[in-house]
């Protein structure tokens, strides 16, 4: 077995002679009959500045247009939406939205409810209650679903709607 190791290791040796001419000169005929492909590129468009003409235009930053920004924000801000703060809240108020289920719906001659499920405990809803910890009305209550209108704040601290829905639950569990 040994031997066997020993001719193989002497003819791999010997097939790495030194002598490469017969690559070099496959090489040079190779790199002598290959051209490079050469496209012309295009002139580049001559390039023209933007001249920025403010003698005529108001300053962004001067103290009378800054005023003027920051009354129109107070006063979208004054005569935006808002939650009435001061009315007596509902007991699925003190719920997040996410917690309450919508688990039956009961109807009348006059009205539809919904029955509402937060912790255990099923509310009996009807559109213009108040759920959710958003100031979220319910502006209506389908078979299958309740939506809601609620009043969330914005990066801006501006008051606006997002409608929200609550899905009928069907099973035991959530």
């Amino acid at each position: 077995m040994r031997g066997l190791l020993v001719v193989t290791a002497a003819l791999a040796l010997t097939a790495c002679a030194n002598d490469q001419s017969e690559l070099r000169s496959w090489m040079d005929g190779v790199r002598a009959s290959t051209q490079p492909v050469r496209e012309r590129i295009a002139e580049p468009k001559r390039f023209e500045p933007f001249r920025y003409d403010n003698a005529a235009q108001i300053d962004p930053f001067s103290p009378e247009k800054l005023a003027a920004a920051i009354e129109k924000f107070q006063q979208r801000a004054r005569d935006g939406l808002k939650p009435d703060l001061n009315r007596r809240r509902e007991a699925l108020e003190a719920y997040p939205l996410d917690t309450i289920r919508m688990v039956g719906r009961l109807s009348n001659d006059r009205q539809d409810y919904a029955l509402l499920q937060a912790e255990a405990v099923v509310y009996k809803a009807h559109v213009g209650s108040y759920a959710g910890q958003n100031f979220g009305k319910i502006t209506r209550i389908s078979e299958t679903e309740v939506t809601l209108k609620e009043l969330v704040q914005d990066a801006a601290g501006d008051w606006v709607e997002r409608e929200s829905s609550l899905q009928l639950q069907e099973g035991g569990s959530k």
